[in-house]
């Protein structure tokens, strides 16, 4: 009997009702994930109110769940790649929804700092284990497209912490906002039927069984056999994961994708934190500044789904390149002013090509390395992206006291995402090694070149 090829029996199997089921759970996840990060922002003015809590304390505590963020995305990156995703995913879910839950019978802001850092640890391990889960089991040409629908839901979570908000703060108090991140668990044993660990992992280290039930769950028509054998395109990269991200010629990939990266969230960070007062600073009313930030997250939602698909298409880096060169431009002009539906519009393409640029990029990520470092791949990427993320309000800051025209204001905003362009454009693809979807658009259930 012929060993089946993996990824072959995986790209072979079109959309059925698991990937369904394993796309329903990963939007859930992401929107908790999204809505344990942004209800801080909700209850804040209760809690520096109650707390006595002046702005820096209060900004130092909100930052201590970014920093959590950067270091979940590294360290759990790396353990899924060891461990297997299954267990990290599931540890990440039970972590940040405990963590979050607590803060609501919190006692003082040392505990909630404590406890926001925790959560912040559980939710940078959410993205490195789905996007390389939803990669490594998606069907032929549907990998973009399934990540992109999940990374709108970041978005849907940061809608729901509003709604709460409105509906509980009032009158159950800000610990209740928190208590409601607590159901995720509920669902837990429903979600851990979906997560899937790496195919390739499986076979190297003999759990062939265990590959076989997977497979079984992806395609229930075809199940393997009980005496089937079975191989992968890509053999396991020897050594560390993290060093492996550096052989096979991928350093300058890997240094040009954490460039990328950094400049992405500085941008986003900063733009989101200060673009109302950037466009009060160009004359315009603080209700049409906010305006400009709800047009902003609706090009976000509507770039990622369409950009997936052209990603699907023409590939993830033919998409990538032009659209941060567009976001350049749409950024610049917005410093030049015009009438309003002119303005509303460059402002949506800037959502468009700067948030949903940004979420397709991890699927750039997982497609450029082999599934045995993929989980390590994206959790660098994004905590070398949460540096920059970090540092993008500080930027925006910076800027506003220098007190420079509103031109070169937004024009220094511009200037991230023209070096994201140049770093993803000086990305290698097509070598031996690096998967050729990435500039194919083909995804991961492609085949792919044997790493050298």
């Amino acid at each position: 009997m012929n060993p089946i090829n993996v990824r072959e029996f995986i790209a072979g199997t079109p959309f059925n009702r698991f990937h369904a089921g394993m796309l329903f759970w990963s939007c859930f996840i992401i929107t908790f994930d999204m809505y344990d990060l942004v209800v801080y922002g909700s209850v804040l003015p209760v809690l520096m109110e109650e707390w006595s809590l002046g702005p820096v304390a209060a900004g130092a505590i909100g930052s201590y769940g970014i920093f959590g963020m950067m270091v979940g995305a590294i360290l759990f990156g790396i353990l899924a790649d060891r461990l297997g995703r299954t267990r990290v995913l599931t540890l990440s879910v039970v972590l940040f929804s405990v963590a979050s839950a607590l803060c609501g019978f919190a006692p003082n802001p040392e505990v909630f700092s404590v406890l926001r850092f925790i959560g912040g640890l559980g939710i940078g391990g959410i993205l490195p284990c789905l996007i390389a889960m939803l990669t490594d089991y998606a069907p032929r040409n549907r990998a973009n497209t399934l990540v992109a629908v999940v990374m709108c839901f970041f978005s849907v979570g940061g809608i729901l912490a509003a709604f709460v908000s409105m509906l509980a703060l009032p009158v159950f108090g800000w610990q209740s906002v928190y208590w409601v991140a607590a159901l995720p668990l509920l669902f837990l044993p429903l979600m851990t039927r979906y997560f899937l660990d790496s195919p390739a992992s499986l076979l190297e280290q003999g759990k062939t069984a265990e590959l076989r039930s997977a497979l079984g769950k992806v395609n229930p028509t075809a199940v393997p056999a009980l005496d089937a054998t079975f191989t992968v395109s890509q053999a396991k990269e020897p050594g560390s994961p993290v060093t492996a991200l550096f052989r096979n010629r991928r350093a300058l990939g890997t240094l040009m994708i954490w460039v990328a990266f950094f400049m992405c969230l500085l941008m986003i960070n900063g733009l989101t934190t200060w673009l109302p007062k950037l466009m009060v600073e160009a004359g315009y009313a603080l209700n049409s500044s906010l305006t400009f930030m709800v047009v902003l997250n609706v090009g976000a939602i509507i770039g990622t789904l369409v950009l997936g698909k052209l990603s699907d298409k023409w590939g993830v880096k033919r998409v990538l390149v032009p659209m941060f060169v567009v976001s350049a431009v749409s950024l610049t002009l917005l410093g030049f002013g015009s009438n309003m539906a002119v303005l509303l519009l460059l402002v949506a393409v800037t959502g468009a090509c700067t948030m949903g640029a940004q979420n397709i990029s991890y699927s750039f990520v997982a497609q450029y390395y082999p599934s045995s470092i993929r989980s390590t791949a994206i959790g660098l990427a994004s905590g070398v992206g949460r540096m920059g993320a970090i540092l993008g309000p500080t930027f925006g800051g910076v800027l506003l006291t220098l007190s420079l025209p509103v031109e070169m204001n937004f024009l220094f905003f511009a200037i991230p995402g023209l070096i994201a362009a140049l770093a993803f454009f000086f990305v290698p693809l097509g070598r031996k090694g690096t998967p050729k979807d990435a500039l194919q658009g083909a995804d991961a259930g492609s085949p792919v070149a044997e790493p050298r």
